[in-house]
């Protein structure tokens, strides 16, 4: 029970602070362009690579893994958001956005991942 509420806890924050983000974002830069899932899952990238990088020095319980990376980084990060606006740029035939898009958000993604594991080594 512990571990399903460190989880859920840290769901809630990521819920919230992705809302957060994703709304001031928006609000700022609004173009037709998905920029605040965007920023919100090359945020999450970095901050799961350090994550993971202080676990493996073992500098990081499983449970604050457990609560970090599953609860706030599960919720902070948006995959489902992505596909949606992937497809609606698909079905709105704006073929090189939804390019950008994919190439942008994994290839960054990944970036930094790499990055914020990096930074803890």
């Amino acid at each position: 029970m512990r571990f399903v509420l460190l989880v859920g806890t840290g769901s809630f924050i990521g819920g919230v602070l992705r809302y957060g983000i994703s709304h001031f974002i928006h609000l700022r830069w609004s173009n037709g362009f998905p920029w605040g899932t965007m920023t919100v899952n090359i945020i999450g990238s970095f901050l799961i690579g350090i994550v993971f990088g202080l676990f493996d020095k073992q500098q990081l319980s499983p449970e604050w893994k457990l609560f970090l990376a599953v609860g706030i980084l599960g919720g902070f990060t948006t995959f489902s958001a992505f596909s949606n606006e992937t497809l609606n740029f698909l079905k709105s035939e704006q073929y090189q956005l939804a390019a950008l898009y994919v190439m942008g958000s994994v290839g960054l993604g990944l970036m930094a991942t790499f990055g914020g594991m990096g930074l803890v080594k």
